[in-house]
């Protein structure tokens, strides 16, 4: 048994130094996306004045997440929460609720613009783009088909070096705030820090390696431009 499992130090050695560029590999997107995030980043609810933390910006990208029976999730609704409070503090004009709709029977969007008009943001304020259905597509269609320039992305704590970075390799000047979403929610946030692995190295190859067009990359929307000039006119510009 000793001869059939005994290794001889080249082939050990090149085991070892290929174990070591496996890693590395590994490693590497999200090592990209830490570093071209940092320093552009706020948790929600940090203290009492975390807004005042976030740059002023014309508009906040929304992004989707799971939204059954057309309510959205717990952690959905809170990104959904920390823009409403972004909105009212002036910190931004409109929001861009990007989501899946994908299915006549499953829309993310419009759970999402209900949920905040439920809450007092007004409809002028809300845009729809029913075609984010991935990270790189949300930030991809906001540059292209709505014309942002300038957003600050919400999501959870855990996905926002992903979504800061992919918005920023599409064109887009961008701050993200993120919720802490281990204090609520500690399985699921897990979870999901276990899945940016994988989703982050799909992250670079879509905008560094490929640069891979949106599912849906057009028509161009007036939509988001529309609720900016009605956003000047009232004063809030």
């Amino acid at each position: 048994m000793t001869g059939i499992f005994s290794l001889s130090r080249p082939t050990a050695r090149r085991l070892y130094q290929g174990g070591v560029l496996l890693s590395v590999l590994a490693l590497a997107p999200l090592t990209w996306a830490w570093l071209s995030s940092s320093g552009h980043t706020a948790v929600a609810d940090s203290s009492p004045s975390w807004t005042s933390e976030v740059p002023a910006a014309p508009t906040a990208l929304v992004l989707g997440a799971a939204a059954p029976g057309g309510q959205p999730s717990p952690m959905l609704a809170r990104r959904l929460d920390i823009s409403a409070e972004l909105y009212r503090s002036g910190r931004v004009r409109a929001l861009l609720l990007s989501g899946d709709n994908g299915r006549k029977d499953y829309d993310e969007p419009t759970a999402m613009r209900d949920y905040l008009l439920a809450r007092g943001v007004p409809a002028r304020a809300l845009v729809l783009d029913y075609a984010g259905f991935d990270t790189w597509d949300s930030c991809v269609r906001a540059r292209q088909v709505f014309g942002a320039g300038r957003v600050t992305v919400v999501t959870q704590l855990f996905h926002l070096p992903r979504a800061v970075t992919l918005c920023r390799a599409a064109g887009l000047e961008t701050f993200g705030v993120g919720d802490d979403s281990a204090t609520r929610w500690a399985s699921t946030t897990y979870a999901g820090a276990v899945r940016e692995f994988g989703a982050t190295a799909k992250a670079f190859l879509d905008a560094v390696v490929l640069r891979s067009s949106p599912v849906f990359p057009g028509p161009r929307e007036t939509t988001l431009d529309t609720a900016l000039d009605t956003a000047a006119q009232s004063g809030r510009g």
